[in-house]
């Protein structure tokens, strides 16, 4: 007879601690994906702690590092939220308390979703020799699909756009938002290797690689300051911009038409009194921001609207909402001469999702309040390249500034100078405004552009084609802008390239991924001891 089996204290004791040594590691991993995505948040604007951006990388790179992919998502997902969550708090002051937290944090979990499968695909990419390279490459080709899936994407919060100042900006001159954020990857997730290799005891030729990797992007960065150029090409501009201030009121903002009118006619009425009285230079051009007011179809017999631009004399880009017919709403940018009347117009093609348009209308009644009171809007087809003033001006709505194509094709339509009217002031107080202000700031660089930026509430700003901000207005005052910008004809390598720095960089991702998942299938495949004491360890 066989005695059965007895699991002594001593079992026990051995069993327990293993267990708690196995999930040592993963906590310890865990909490280095959270410290960096928090970090990575505190080096975003309105911060300008940009340098602790590739510190963010590396801590996810530790613990991303020779993982599986199912930890690679757990820690690139713990990453995302700890980054994502904090900078989308602004979405609670245009919903307002009353609507919850829930649209603000599905939100953010969709967006760390992104970050997570990247994790996951980095996890795999970080045995490969160059690893840094290709767990760069993934993270950006992750941002890639953000941009344009699903309904037209949501751009908010790439690497490149917490870069508007310091070393690696000028990058973007050269290959865009894409080179500018693959810069910060690389150097972070190289920092990783170089420490895990140092203290391996890898010497020499092991350390070189990693060395040049993270020294090389910054080197890169600081010499391309040479490329960047600020020189009035094509003459310079004097440019207003008015901010006429609106309540700060949440989404109850879609209401307030009338007093956004009220206020951008009233400013626009004193800067025709400040010029009539030498109190300020006459400009060349007025931009009002988005949305300042209703057009009709033929905006001709606005005559409060006519009667103050002919009182400064110049011609205006009037951001305003074309009312067609009730079902026919765009969001346009008008020009408008003081003599011959309104002109040619730009209707935004980058439509927000569950704001100006609602896809899956019935679904989305759950998760937007706007699906009751609003039409969709209809996005427009051609490049935001006006003509005013013997100037092109290059005009992006609002939120497309976050969109390369859109301002990338003014461009190359022949804009010498970019125009932003926005409307911030369903945001409130918070970072909203100044983070966008950023990706205005990286457009002057990656473009060779001076910016325009017209906010209703703030926060507008003069920004020149280095990046630099000449004036800048507070949130939720009236101001009135005024300032000489260079028009610059050169385009940018950036600008010639287009969506190749994308496409390189996805296609790159992939092949490394296929590159990474083969080998592993090939190592699993053959023939090794296994034992009881394996653990799940490996797999986070």
């Amino acid at each position: 007879m066989v005695a059965p089996a007895v699991t002594s204290e001593s079992d026990t004791s051995i069993a327990l601690p293993s267990r708690r040594r196995r999930a040592t590691p993963v906590l310890i991993r865990l909490a280095a994906a959270l410290a960096g995505g928090g970090i990575f948040y505190a080096s975003y604007p309105p911060r300008t702690l940009w340098y602790l951006a590739p510190l963010a990388f590396a801590l996810l790179a530790a613990s991303l590092r020779h993982r599986s992919a199912r930890g690679g998502f757990l820690y690139g997902l713990a990453f995302g939220l700890a980054f994502v969550m904090p900078l989308l708090t602004w979405l609670q002051s245009f919903l307002g308390a009353d609507f919850g937290p829930f649209p603000w944090i599905g939100l953010s979990f969709v967006v760390s979703l992104y970050m997570a499968i990247a994790g996951a695909a980095m996890a795999v990419v970080s045995t490969l020799r160059g690893g840094p390279v290709w767990m760069a490459a993934v993270f950006m080709g992750s941002e890639v699909l953000r941009t344009y899936f699903p309904f037209d994407g949501f751009p908010w919060g790439k690497v490149g756009f917490g870069q508007p100042e310091g070393l690696f900006l000028p990058l973007a001159a050269i290959g865009g938002t894409m080179l500018l954020g693959f810069a910060v990857v690389v150097t972070g997730a190289a920092a990783t290797e170089l420490v895990v290799r140092w203290r391996a005891g890898d010497r020499r030729r092991a350390l070189i690689l990693p060395v040049i990797l993270v020294v090389l992007p910054v080197v890169a960065g600081a010499a391309s300051w040479s490329l960047v150029g600020t020189d009035a090409q094509a003459g310079t501009r004097t440019v207003a911009i008015i901010q006429g201030n609106a309540p700060d009121d949440g989404i109850n903002l879609m209401y307030d038409t009338p007093i956004l009118r009220r206020n951008h006619l009233a400013a626009t009425e004193k800067l025709a009194a400040d010029i009539k009285a030498g109190r300020v230079t006459k400009p060349d051009i007025v931009v009002w921001p988005e949305v300042a007011t209703d057009l009709e179809p033929d905006p001709r017999y606005d005559s409060a609207l006519s009667q103050a631009i002919r009182d400064v004399g110049v011609p205006f880009l009037i951001g305003g909402r074309l009312i067609e017919n009730p079902t026919t709403i765009q969001n346009v940018v008008q020009v408008w001469d003081p003599n011959t009347g309104p002109g040619d117009r730009y209707a935004k093609q980058k439509l927000v999702p569950f704001a100006e348009f609602i896809p899956l209308r019935d679904i989305s009644a759950a998760v937007t309040p706007f699906v009751a009171d609003t039409r969709d809007m209809i996005p427009g087809t051609k490049p935001g390249a006006l003509a005013i003033d013997n100037t092109t001006v290059g005009v992006a709505i609002c939120y497309e500034v976050a969109y390369d194509q859109v301002v990338g094709d003014a461009v190359r339509a022949g804009a010498t100078m970019l125009a932003i009217p926005t409307n911030n002031a369903w945001y409130g107080p918070g970072e909203m405004s100044y983070q966008q202000l950023a990706m205005s700031r990286v457009a002057a660089v990656e473009y060779g552009r001076a910016v325009a930026v017209s906010a209703t509430s703030g926060v507008s700003a003069i920004v020149q084609p280095d990046g630099s901000i000449t004036q800048r207005s507070e949130l939720y005052t009236a101001a009135t802008l005024v300032a000489s910008v260079p028009l610059r004809t050169t385009a940018t390598l950036a600008t010639r390239l287009g969506a190749w720095p994308e496409w390189v960089a996805s296609v790159t991702g992939l092949a490394a991924l296929a590159l990474a998942i083969g080998a592993r299938l090939r190592k699993r495949s053959t023939p090794a001891r296994t034992d009881d004491t394996s653990t799940s360890e490996e797999d986070l």
